[in-house]
């Protein structure tokens, strides 16, 4: 079910692949997505946790020197906002202290249920100039491939941050994964189309409060139409 991995200097919870998941009846599922789902994988609280700890040991790494925390929308903001609360809360509250600051960017490069193989950047691109000579914390929802998170470290690194470093609640087990791995990972999951806490399915499902598996009539429901 679920276990804990270290992996070089990362620590994360792996979520294995025969897990079935938690049943819909055991949680608060907005109406209109109950025929649209197969199971919780992981439950509010549980990411709420998970992302307090992930603060933690953010802060503890890095509260040394100004930060700009980098949010890829739309899919990371939820996971963006809860984690740089954290991050201010440890700042305010302990003897050390971790300025921030925050920028946008804003890519796509999923169409429905498959990954295009393609990074469009569409928003945020003029400003990254901004981060010259900066450390730069990227907050992303999900690893994939890691196609599309290496292609923007690239971009990111003609800008010249002093140093460039990525969180992501998610890291998905793909077959054709590339093997990139995050300094900083949530969880390591299966190989499901996973929707909610901001992840979308063509727009859909952000505003879900738990990470779930959607299931064949939500695919069908919301995919696009030609």
């Amino acid at each position: 079910m679920f276990c804990v991995n270290k992996e070089m200097s990362s620590k994360f919870i792996t979520i294995a692949d025969d897990f079935p998941g938690y049943s819909l009846d055991m949680f608060c599922i907005p109406k209109h997505y109950e025929d649209d789902l197969k199971s919780v994988m992981i439950p509010c609280g549980i990411i709420q946790d998970r992302i307090e700890r992930l603060a933690r040991d953010i802060f503890n790494d890095l509260a040394s020197e100004p930060m700009v925390l980098l949010c890829v929308l739309k899919g990371g903001y939820k996971f963006f906002a809860d984690l740089s609360d954290r991050i201010q809360s440890l700042s305010r509250n302990s003897g050390r202290s971790l300025p921030l600051s925050v920028d946008f960017i804003r890519m796509r490069s999923y169409l429905d249920d498959k990954s295009t193989g393609e990074i469009q950047i569409t928003d945020g691109k003029d400003s990254l100039s901004d981060i010259k000579g900066k450390n730069v914390l990227v907050i992303e929802d999900i690893i994939d491939t890691g196609l599309t998170m290496v292609k923007l470290l690239e971009l990111l690194k003609q800008h010249n941050p002093r140093s460039l470093q990525v969180a992501s609640l998610l890291v998905k087990r793909a077959p054709n994964s590339n093997g990139y791995r995050p300094d900083y990972t949530g969880f390591e999951v299966p190989n499901h189309f996973v929707v909610g806490y901001a992840l979308d399915f063509n727009e859909y499902f952000r505003d879900l409060s738990h990470i779930c598996i959607i299931n064949d009539n939500g695919k069908k429901k919301y995919s696009k139409k030609d």
